[in-house]
C-alpha cells in the first residue's frame, strides 16, 4: 500500500470506497499506533473530525485500531484540523487524528495524522505506516488483557481551543464596532469561530453554522464564498470571512464584497510585519501563487521562495528556512509564530487586527498589488492517464510559448481529487484564457 495510500494531505476519496472504509481506518489505526508507540509509558491519541456523516463510520473504526495496539483515543468531536494539531502537542499525545476532506464535498472523507510536536507527517513517515499497514500482527504480539487502550471524550476541547486562539491577540485587544459576516461551512469551525469573534467584541452574522451531515461546503465556504459576499454588502458588514470545512483555511471579502485570496492576505501581513520588524526568514508560497506576489515581496527588498503545492510543503521550507509567514492562494496561511499548521481563524484574527489597527477599511488593508491574469481551471479523470498522451504533450508545449519567458504554467494532477488540475498566468489576458481553453479541451478529450 505504500506509495498508494496518501495523498498531498493525508488519506482522502469516497467514504465507504477504498481507501476511506472502516476497514482501512482500522488497519491505518494499528499502523500508525505501533509507530508512535515509544517508550513504556500509557500512549494517547487525539481524534477530531469535521461535520461528515461518515465521521461516524471512520471515527469508531480508527479508535478499535488505535485501542488494539495498546493506545488509549481521546475522542475530541467536531473541531478544526489546527485544534487538533494544538491539542495533540498541548497535551504531549503521540498522535493527533482529524477526519476530514477539507473543502471537499460531504460524501468524501479523509484521514490527516498530525505527530507529537502538532506537525503533519512527512511523506517518509507516511510511506513507511502505509507499509505496515500490510503486517499482520500474530497472536502473541498484540496487546491483551490490562494492555488494551481504553477510549474517552475531551468535553472542553471547544474551550481549550477558544482561548488558545484568542491568546494570539494582543491582551486587551478587542473587536468592538467591528461588523463580521462568518460563513463556516457548516463544517468544524461552526461553534467555535463564531463564539471567538463574539467573546472578542465583534458584531457576528453567521453563515454555514448549521451542519447536518450532507451541508458541509455545500454552496458555502472558502470554495463558493458568494453568499458571504453578498450579505457583506447586505449586511453593511466591515468584510466577511469564509472557512473551509475543517477550518485550516479562509477567504475574506472586504466591505464592498470584493473577493481577498491568499496572496492578498500574505501580502497585508507581509507589508505590516516587515514595517514592525516582526517578519522573520523569506517569504513562502506555492508555485500556485500570482506572480504579483512574488513582485510585490521582491518589491520590498525580501525574499520569495515558492514550494509544491500543499501545506505541508510551504511549512517544511518555512521551517528550513526560518520563516513566520507562508501560505498558498487557496487561503491555507501558515504563522508559525502561533499554530503548526494552517489555521483560518486565526489568519482572520490577525487580518481583523491589522485592519484596526490601521483604522482602514478592509479594502485599503487587503489589497496590496494587481494580480496578474491568472485562470485555474480542473478537468475530471475518467480513468485516462491523458498527460501521457503526445496530443496532450503538445498542447502544453504550444501553450509554454504562447505565455512567454514572463508567463508560467502549471499542469498537476490533483493530490485530493481524480482531476488535472491547469493553472496559467501572464501579462496578456486573452492569451491565458485561450492557452486553459485549449488545454483543457485537449486533456478532457484524452481523459
Amino acid at each position: 500500500m505504500a506509495g498508494k495510500l496518501f495523498g498531498t494531505d493525508g488519506v482522502r476519496g469516497l467514504a465507504n470506497a477504498e481507501p476511506m472504509t472502516p476497514h482501512t481506518a482500522l488497519r491505518l489505526g494499528m499502523a500508525a499506533g505501533r509507530h508512535f508507540r515509544r517508550g513504556d509509558y500509557r500512549h494517547r491519541v487525539l481524534i477530531g473530525k469535521d461535520t461528515r456523516l461518515s465521521g461516524y463510520m471512520i471515527e469508531p473504526a480508527l479508535t478499535a485500531g488505535f485501542v488494539s495496539v495498546g493506545l488509549d483515543a481521546i475522542l475530541l468531536g467536531p473541531m478544526p484540523t489546527p485544534a487538533v494539531a494544538m491539542l495533540t502537542r498541548s497535551m504531549r499525545a503521540d498522535l493527533g487524528v482529524m477526519i476530514s476532506a477539507s473543502h471537499n464535498p460531504f460524501h468524501d472523507n479523509g484521514i490527516k495524522l498530525f505527530g507529537p510536536d502538532g506537525y503533519k507527517l512527512s511523506d517518509a513517515v507516511e510511506a513507511q505506516i502505509a507499509a505496515d499497514m500490510d503486517e499482520v500482527l500474530q497472536v502473541g504480539e498484540r496487546p491483551t488483557g490490562a494492555e488494551l487502550g481504553r477510549a474517552q471524550r475531551l468535553e472542553d476541547a471547544r474551550g481549550r481551543y477558544i482561548e488558545f486562539v484568542k491568546q494570539t491577540l494582543p491582551r486587551g485587544f478587542r473587536l468592538d464596532g467591528l461588523r463580521v459576516v462568518l460563513d463556516c461551512a457548516n463544517g468544524a469551525a461552526y461553534r467555535v469561530a463564531p463564539t471567538v469573534l463574539f467573546e472578542l467584541g465583534a458584531e457576528v452574522i453567521p453563515l454555514g453554522v448549521e451542519p447536518n451531515g450532507l451541508n458541509i461546503n455545500d454552496n458555502c465556504g472558502s470554495t463558493r464564498p458568494e453568499r458571504m459576499q453578498e450579505e457583506v454588502v447586505a449586511s453593511g458588514a466591515d468584510l466577511g470571512i469564509a472557512l473551509d470545512g475543517d477550518a485550516d483555511r479562509l477567504v475574506l471579502a472586504d466591505e464592498k464584497g470584493r473577493l481577498v485570496d491568499g496572496d492578498q492576505l500574505i501580502a497585508a501581513i507581509t507589508r505590516i510585519w516587515h514595517a514592525q520588524g516582526r517578519l522573520a526568514g523569506p517569504v513562502v508560497a506555492t508555485v500556485m501563487s500570482n506572480l504579483g506576489l512574488e513582485r510585490f515581496v521582491r518589491g520590498l527588498g525580501l525574499d520569495f521562495q515558492r514550494t509544491s503545492v500543499g501545506d505541508r510543503y510551504v511549512l517544511e521550507r518555512m521551517r528550513e528556512s526560518g520563516a513566520n509567514l507562508g501560505g498558498e492562494q487557496s487561503g491555507h496561511i501558515i504563522l508559525s509564530d502561533y499554530a503548526t499548521t494552517g489555521d483560518g481563524l486565526i489568519a482572520a484574527l490577525q487580518v481583523m487586527a491589522l485592519i484596526a489597527e490601521a483604522d482602514q477599511p478592509a479594502s485599503a488593508v487587503c489589497h496590496q498589488f494587481d494580480a496578474l491574469p491568472q485562470i485555474t481551471r480542473s478537468v475530471r479523470l475518467n480513468g485516462g492517464k491523458p498527460l501521457e498522451q503526445d496530443a496532450v504533450k503538445a498542447e502544453i508545449a504550444a501553450a509554454q510559448d504562447r505565455l512567454g519567458p514572463d508567463g508560467q504554467l502549471l499542469i498537476r494532477p490533483s493530490g485530493t481529487e481524480p482531476v488535472i488540475r491547469i493553472m496559467a498566468q501572464g501579462e496578456d489576458a486573452q492569451a491565458v484564457e485561450a492557452v486553459v481553453a485549449g488545454l483543457a479541451d485537449a486533456i478532457a478529450a484524452a481523459a
